[in-house]
């Protein structure tokens, strides 16, 4: 029924809105897709099956556990830790992550431990290219303000983790230098892209053409080096193919950012998985 128009009875209670370090539902969908760190963490474990499948490595599931694991850990220790200066940035996910920040926190919490268990028994290499990425990760607070800087030591942490462990378990890593400049101008042409967005009134903070022009070239140089590459590692140039195509569309929106730039190395990753598992 509706409510009374009388000030003499009080009206129902009001529910306390959520506090920003407790667990509230609902969100929507496109939110925790686009802003939770679990796009990232699928992203690299796609990246890693798909190297390992270029590179004939073994153990590919477990190189693929320590790339999701361990990208989900770094990116929400990060996101959590530094909210002031990417809300600069970042406005609408830096909200989600301060309206989240306990289920965030359990699930940084959960990805440590599985990334700890995945290196447990693992080779001493990987174990230690792990430690030296971590540590790039710990300092990424303190150089994510340089744009360039910051794509290129960011493309190359990622080069090393998804193509790295895998490249440095088989016998022969001739093909590793192919998948590292393959995966390397695909996620450079990614971050250079997703430095281009909106301050928190929707206005372009910045978008110079040079830069765009530059990730477009990228992606088409990552899918020339895969069309000169040997056939074993070609279905890799699905990812820099379909990053340049999300290019083409380029919007400076946080969701278009994360949802079609990031997720068209998702989409790339797992077509060229479809490849290996169909020819």
């Amino acid at each position: 029924m509706p409510h009374s128009l009388t000030t003499n009875s009080p009206g129902p209670p009001q529910p306390e809105p959520p506090r920003s370090a407790e667990i509230s539902f609902p969100c929507r969908t496109i939110d925790v897709v686009a802003f939770s760190n679990g796009l990232p963490a699928i992203i690299a474990a796609s990246l890693s099956l798909a190297a390992s499948h270029a590179l004939g490595a073994s153990d590919s599931e477990h190189w693929a556990l320590l790339a999701a694991s361990g990208t989900f850990a770094v990116y929400g220790f990060d996101r959590l830790r530094d909210t002031a200066r990417d809300r600069e940035t970042s406005p609408l996910r830096t909200h989600f992550v301060e309206s989240h920040a306990r289920a965030i926190s359990i699930g940084v919490g959960i990805a440590a431990l599985a990334l700890g268990a995945g290196l447990v028994g693992a080779p001493r290499r990987v174990v230690l290219l792990c430690l030296a990425v971590g540590a790039i990760g710990l300092l990424h607070r303190r150089l994510k303000g340089h744009a360039t800087l910051k794509s290129i030591y960011v493309s190359a942490a990622w080069v090393a983790i998804c193509a790295g462990i895998p490249g440095i378990t088989v016998a022969d890593g001739s093909g590793l230098a192919w998948v590292g400049v393959i995966f390397f101008t695909a996620i450079s042409a990614n971050l250079a892209a997703s430095n281009l967005g909106e301050d928190e009134a929707g206005r372009p903070r910045r978008r110079p053409r040079s830069v765009l022009r530059l990730a477009r070239a990228l992606a088409v140089a990552g899918v020339l080096v895969a069309m000169a590459a040997p056939p074993e590692i070609r279905p890799l140039g699905w990812i820099p193919l379909v990053e340049a195509l999300a290019l083409v569309f380029f919007r400076p929106s946080e969701y278009f950012g994360h949802l079609a730039v990031d997720g068209a190395l998702l989409a790339g990753a797992l077509t060229c998985l479809l490849q290996f598992a169909l020819f």
